[in-house]
């Protein structure tokens, strides 16, 4: 005999959460206070200020509880003491840690995620964005994963700037790039846009592959374009000089140890792009690669942090 079908309704299924790990900080040392929630959970952090206290909180949304740690929260203090020690005003920092429901991280990136111009050349918006690219502007459509990037940070607009500036001319052929470190693989995405070719992409974490590669198929150059997992450290130089452009948005301490294996993979009169440093460490980064033969031709700062550009094996 059949059992009678129940006509009790089913139990609402349980909204999927997240927990915010936040520092709260003085604006100056905003930007740094999302660079440290990045580096410890692999994050990007939105940022908002409050005119009330008058200070700032970055705050990463991440998907699993076992990440608050004793480890975390001592990582996290001796991070923003040498906040301190660099002669950023951090203020009254807190650190705070709380479930929210999906829908407020979302909400949150609909609120800080701007489509942003990279001059008449690229458009960078969410997909909730009705921006419309201009004749001529290569469009990117991101939305933001749990490992991303959205051109909103001055070290990731520089490198999207500079690939802009590069970009090959019409006939001009091969124009390879070479993406160290692509997070949610914006700069390969826009390079693809931009009419580079071939594009590599790879990141050292799985996750941000993952993600790259969704963003690669939502923008459809997933057929020229395929991130992969990879160490920096096995990069070979036996395959020397083969791209005109390479972008390595990395720590400070990666880039001098890897250096001359990257400036290796550039073509001669090619361009190597560097971000990720903080403002005090630039120079000390710059100075090595120019002590390996490279020639800084562009720079900015943007907050706490500094970006270059330096030509590789052309002379002066």
């Amino acid at each position: 005999m059949k059992a009678k079908k129940s006509n009790r309704p089913k139990a609402a299924k349980k909204p999927e959460a997240l927990w915010a790990l936040s520092l709260t900080v003085a604006p100056e040392a905003e930007d740094a206070a999302a660079e440290l929630l990045f580096r410890e959970t692999g994050t990007s952090a939105v940022v908002t200020h409050s005119k009330v206290t008058g200070l700032s909180t970055a705050v990463a949304y991440v998907p699993s509880a076992t990440l608050w740690t004793p480890v975390l929260r001592r990582r996290l203090k001796e991070g923003l003491v040498a906040l301190v020690e660099c002669g950023l005003e951090v203020g009254p920092a807190g650190v705070t840690w709380k479930r929210v429901a999906r829908t407020d991280w979302r909400d949150s990136w609909k609120r800080h995620f701007r489509p942003i111009n990279i001059g008449r050349a690229l458009l960078v918006r969410p997909s909730w964005s009705s921006r419309r690219a201009v004749p001529g502007q290569a469009c990117v459509v991101l939305d933001p994963g749990l490992s991303f990037g959205t051109g909103q940070h001055p070290t990731t607009e520089f490198c999207l700037r500079e690939l802009a500036r590069r970009r090959p001319r019409a006939g001009e052929g091969r124009c390879a790039m070479l993406d160290v470190g692509t997070g949610s693989g914006i700069l390969a995405i826009a390079a693809v846009k931009l009419g580079y070719g071939p594009v590599v992409a790879f990141d050292f974490d799985p996750d941000a592959v993952v993600v790259a590669r969704r963003n690669a198929a939502k923008n459809r150059v997933d057929s020229k374009l395929r991130p992969v997992r990879k160490d920096v450290a096995t990069l070979s130089r036996a395959r020397r000089g083969r791209y005109r452009v390479v972008c390595a948005n990395l720590t400070a301490d990666l880039l001098v140890k890897y250096g001359e294996v990257l400036l290796s993979q550039v073509a001669r009169g090619g361009h190597l792009v560097l971000a990720g440093i903080l403002d005090e460490e630039f120079e000390s980064v710059a100075a090595r690669f120019e002590g390996w033969g490279a020639r800084r031709v562009a720079e900015r700062r943007g907050g706490e942090w500094r970006s270059g550009s330096f030509v590789v094996g052309a002379p002066s």
